[in-house]
């Protein structure tokens, strides 16, 4: 208590005040600053344990070398944004322990998060798959109809999740669990056909009861891979999958990417150009087609003869007539 006494008003912290076992300050962080559908700071926790391989770990082994192997850590085992989403979550739970005293100088200040450039591309739904998926059944028809609601809406997996009545409004819908911002969306015909269906099904629902009774992630993963199979669609989709296609197909349709962006529920259309775009052509051939065509112009060189011979002066005043004479 005296100890205590004496620290008030000078910034300093005793001790007996810090955890001396850093995981244990970094669990308790997560618990007070998890937000529901981000799961960033937990799993960055999780990437954190695996790394330093102990259950113990003291502050004053909470080094600069320490986060610069941790990021490379993230970089080697992860994929795409992933890595730097959640080397952020640690440079915010390492600025926050130095505040209340645990470092005298934060070890990540000067460690800028990074990306993994070499990130592999997510899989999306053409057209044509749309409709193989529409006319192909499921052995789950609540994993059918939530995964094609979510092709029609670009919702998130934790958003379908936890889909209830008290999200319905009229014809839109005001969701967002991940970023907290409000989303207005018109249904498209067909999700507003499988949002009546489903509604019609439930007795006496109150703004709590959800739409879609939904199994775990990686269970309506193991159904969207079967029935994907089912339809013929040989691509590795799961449930992100619908989210990237609702923004591909739309922007396939000249649909700029500032309505794009408002449609997925982004601020602004960062993401939509970085992410939630097409990098796969969907037709090589007629890409490259578009390029010349000798039988477009009037002067060509008739590829019917090897070459033009070297002693033939080719300039600028040399006339069509006079090289396919060659």
């Amino acid at each position: 208590m005296i100890v205590d006494a004496q620290g008030i008003g000078t910034g300093l912290i005793p001790v007996h005040r810090l955890r001396q076992n850093f995981l244990d300050f970094y669990s308790d962080y997560v618990k007070r600053n998890k937000r529901t559908g981000n799961r960033h700071l937990a799993c960055c926790l999780t990437q954190f344990r695996r790394f330093i391989g102990s259950k113990f770990l003291s502050p004053i082994d909470v080094t600069e070398e320490l986060c610069l192997r941790f990021r490379k850590h993230l970089l080697d085992h992860l994929n795409g944004e992933t890595p730097a989403n959640y080397f952020a979550r640690f440079k915010q739970v390492i600025k926050a322990a130095t505040k209340q005293g645990y470092f005298r100088i934060n070890p990540c200040a000067d460690i800028p998060v990074k990306a993994r450039k070499n990130k592999r591309r997510k899989n999306h739904l053409e057209v044509e798959e749309y409709i193989q998926l529409l006319n192909t059944p499921c052995l789950n028809d609540t994993v059918r109809d939530a995964f094609i609601f979510c092709c029609y809406t670009g919702l998130r997996w934790c958003d379908i999740k936890g889909f209830s009545i008290g999200y319905i409004r009229a014809n839109n819908f005001i969701i967002q669990k991940k970023t907290d911002v409000e989303q207005h969306i018109t249904l498209h015909p067909i999700a507003r056909t499988i949002l009546d269906k489903r509604l019609a099904r439930l007795i006496n629902p109150d703004e709590h009861t959800r739409i879609f009774n939904l199994p775990t992630a990686n269970g309506a993963n193991k159904i969207l891979r079967g029935w994907c199979a089912l339809a013929a669609i040989n691509k590795r989709i799961s449930w992100s999958c619908a989210r990237l296609s609702f923004s591909i197909l739309l922007q396939d349709a000249r649909v700029d990417t500032a309505t794009v962006a408002l449609l997925i529920g982004h601020t602004s259309t960062r993401y939509v150009n970085e992410i939630y775009k097409r990098y796969r052509p969907q037709n090589q051939l007629s890409a490259i087609l578009t390029l010349p065509n000798p039988s477009q112009s009037v002067c060509f060189y008739d590829v019917r003869h090897e070459s033009i011979p070297t002693n033939a002066k080719v300039g600028s005043s040399t006339s069509a007539t006079e090289i396919i004479d060659y």
